[in-house]
């Protein structure tokens, strides 16, 4: 079973992290990259990326004549999605532990930042009594 593994960061703006301390900074990526090398050896990470903040974001929606309209940027949003892991996983017990591991990633003075990662299982396809 594949399950989406979201990250979401506080909003106000750009990422927080850039306000943080150069080692800080440099133990937080160095536990995503080793993170990321552990679900690959695995065999369960299907890919995974850092996105950018939400001061580069737009909202885009078709217009009458099908071109794009877009709306943006929105950096007063509550939060943001600052990135995913796509994880393929034989239980959804599997997932919230690898969830688990990625919230504790280390922040401020290396300490957990125990933030919310919102897991949901990756549809193959529509639900068969709509096909």
């Amino acid at each position: 079973m594949k399950y989406m593994l979201m990250m979401n960061a506080p909003g106000d703006g750009p990422y927080q992290i850039a306000s943080w301390p150069q080692k800080d900074i440099q133990a937080h990526i160095a536990f995503m990259m080793s993170f990321s090398k552990k679900l690959g050896a695995a065999g369960e990470l299907v890919g995974a990326e850092g996105l950018a903040g939400p001061d580069q974001a737009k909202l885009v929606r078709a217009g009458k004549d099908g071109k794009p309209v877009t709306d943006g940027v929105f950096p007063e949003a509550k939060e943001f999605l600052a990135g995913y892991w796509i994880v393929d996983v034989d239980s959804p017990e599997r997932a919230y532990q690898i969830a688990a591991e990625a919230s504790a990633a280390p922040g401020l003075g290396g300490e957990p930042l125990n933030m919310a990662i919102e897991v949901r299982q990756v549809m193959s396809g529509p639900p068969k009594e709509f096909l």
